[in-house]
């Protein structure tokens, strides 16, 4: 299967007919999201994983055996969330649970063979979309905005 040139997918928002609503900071920022977000869906529409699919992966790689409450307090979600997402990646068979040696009642979680394979190929999506990404910026532009994103969400 042929992939799409990821370039292609973001169209420039002609905001000449929007009004007052263009001076509205949050209102580019829902813009950015929404630019950012689709060019992550269609650099991952051949794996099939949504952005929080792929952070889960990614954190359960970095920490064999964390638990799954603390895989959610990580990623900012509420639980039932999290369980969800976990819930489907262990039926597709990139997940395994297992029991806490701490605490019989926690469930720790760890990548199949399946899910490792699926994760290397989602971080080589990964660094093409934020190659895509900072090619809009300089070096010292991503910096500069890494830190003003981080005023925002701190």
């Amino acid at each position: 299967m042929t992939r799409p040139k990821l370039e292609a997918v973001v169209e420039p928002v002609d905001l000449s007919d929007v009004g007052e609503i263009k001076d509205i900071l949050g209102f580019h920022i829902r813009l950015a999201y929404v630019a950012v977000y689709r060019h992550f869906m269609n650099a991952f529409s051949e794996l099939d994983l949504t952005q929080k699919q792929v952070s889960v992966l990614w954190l359960v790689s970095d920490n064999p055996g964390v638990a799954q409450t603390d895989l959610a307090q990580r990623l900012f979600m509420d639980r039932a969330t999290t369980m969800g997402i976990i819930n489907r990646l262990q039926a597709r068979h990139f997940l395994r649970r297992g029991p806490s040696p701490e605490d019989r009642r926690r469930k720790t979680l760890f990548l199949t063979a399946e899910g490792d394979a699926l994760l290397i190929r989602a971080k080589q999506a990964i660094r093409e979309h934020e190659r895509w990404l900072k090619s809009r910026f300089t070096a010292k532009e991503i910096k500069t905005l890494m830190a003003l994103l981080d005023r925002i969400h701190e």
